[in-house]
């Protein structure tokens, strides 16, 4: 699609969320972000702005669905939106709660549902004018169960599988989705991990890929291109040769905000 002017972005105080707001930050560009953290977001503000862009940031739940839907339609009245990036998310470790299901439960509810309170109000929108673009951030870990992470691969899964169904059903009305699946990139999840992370990235070179991905309309933006390849060997292995690889990596620090 023509390059967008009205860009929504959540979980845009750090990370890959912060370096895509900060790369498409330029003269008569509109950004709304959104984050947990208000410091971090007024700094990410602070930095689009001094680029150039119209830049309005909200600290938001992105669980909480009356909120996001009122602050889209608010949006929406004042700006409508070109390009929605759904990229909060969270990787919980086996330290962040008392067991399984509280971190299966935890991870879903921003990982999944907090995609859904994102997307689904600005493609009712959308839909209704006949055009926008809709980016799902998943994960290289969403195309395997990983041991080390069993909420959090099976939630980018989720992710990745509703994005691509999306995109089919959306297109002939003039909505197009991107699913998007990073490898190890630098932000406040990785940060967390103490273990070796093959092929890491910077979050500003990802952004870059990201872009010229989302301008391309590709369906599917998966990098850095070693482990896309390497994941795709892994999905071809005998559930046995499997069982001998797939082992917990290492640990997370515990969560902090």
């Amino acid at each position: 699609m023509k390059k967008p002017t009205s860009i929504l972005i959540t979980g845009a105080s750090s990370g890959i969320g912060a370096a895509l707001a900060t790369h498409y930050a330029q003269p008569g560009m509109a950004l709304f972000l959104t984050g947990r953290n208000a410091d971090r977001l007024t700094e990410v503000q602070q930095t689009c702005e001094a680029k150039g862009a119209f830049v309005a940031s909200r600290a938001l739940d992105v669980c909480d669905q009356l909120r996001m839907t009122s602050w889209i339609h608010q949006i929406w009245d004042e700006r409508p939106i070109d390009l929605v990036i759904a990229n909060a998310g969270v990787g919980l470790g086996n330290a962040d709660g008392p067991n399984l299901h509280d971190i299966a439960n935890r991870t879903f509810d921003i990982n999944v549902t907090g995609v859904f309170n994102t997307i689904h109000p600005a493609i009712e929108l959308m839909r209704e004018r006949g055009s926008g673009q809709v980016a799902l951030v998943s994960s290289m870990a969403g195309y395997q169960g990983l041991a080390g992470s069993p909420a959090y691969s099976a939630s980018k899964a989720a992710v990745k599988s509703y994005g691509e169904a999306l995109r089919g059903l959306l297109a002939p009305e003039g909505v197009s989705v991107s699913v998007i699946c990073p490898g190890y990139v630098r932000s406040r999840i990785t940060n967390r991990n103490d273990y070796r992370m093959p092929f890491f990235m910077e979050a500003d070179k990802a952004a870059s890929i990201i872009a010229r991905g989302l301008e391309k309309n590709k369906g599917r933006i998966s990098f850095p291109w070693p482990m896309v390849i390497g994941v795709r060997l892994l999905l071809n292995l005998p559930m046995a040769l499997l069982d001998l690889v797939n082992r917990p990596m290492g640990e997370k620090h515990a969560e902090q905000d």
